[in-house]
């Protein structure tokens, strides 16, 4: 991977939503999304077996707000596609139904006690929900209004020094 991508993964909160760094995100969501369901689906239940009940039904919880974060993410990436391509209006994608959808917190006093590969998947979601978040706020701020007097201000400098 060049610098630059890099930094474009990197830095996300800081830069414009791009299509290389949407197609970035959407990879690493789906390679999540592949990972999570190959352990939930297999080696996750030998682990939920072996865990105290109260344990096995924060596992399930807890497996749940991982797929909920992945979908939320999935969703407001396809959005960003659909704006790049013009299948959706720009403005359209401001809309509370088309941005980033709610989803939970990890519940960190049940993590410890969760097996290893089921703490790291839920803080690999977390963390790219945490991350798509920034973005998605970041391109939903409001653009603060110039004050009137700068206005005037750059209009006479226009005029007095250009024309």
């Amino acid at each position: 991977m060049s610098e630059s991508s890099e930094q474009t993964i990197g830095d996300e909160a800081s830069l414009r939503i791009t299509p290389r760094l949407v197609d970035a995100l959407y990879n690493e969501a789906m390679l999540l999304a592949d990972e999570a369901r190959a352990y939930f689906d297999a080696e996750g239940r030998r682990d939920r077996a072996e865990l105290p009940a109260g344990e096995r039904v924060g596992f399930a919880c807890e497996s749940l707000k991982v797929t909920t974060r992945i979908m939320h993410i999935v969703a407001w990436l396809l959005t960003q596609k659909a704006v790049e391509s013009g299948e959706i209006a720009r403005g359209a994608s401001a809309v509370q139904d088309r941005r980033l959808g709610h989803a939970n917190p990890p519940d960190e006093e049940l993590l410890p006690g969760l097996p290893e590969p089921a703490q790291r998947l839920i803080s690999d979601s977390a963390d790219l929900y945490a991350r798509v978040k920034r973005l998605d706020e970041n391109e939903h701020e409001p653009t603060p209004m110039q004050s009137p007097a700068r206005a005037l201000m750059g209009r006479l400098e226009r005029d007095l020094l250009g024309g």
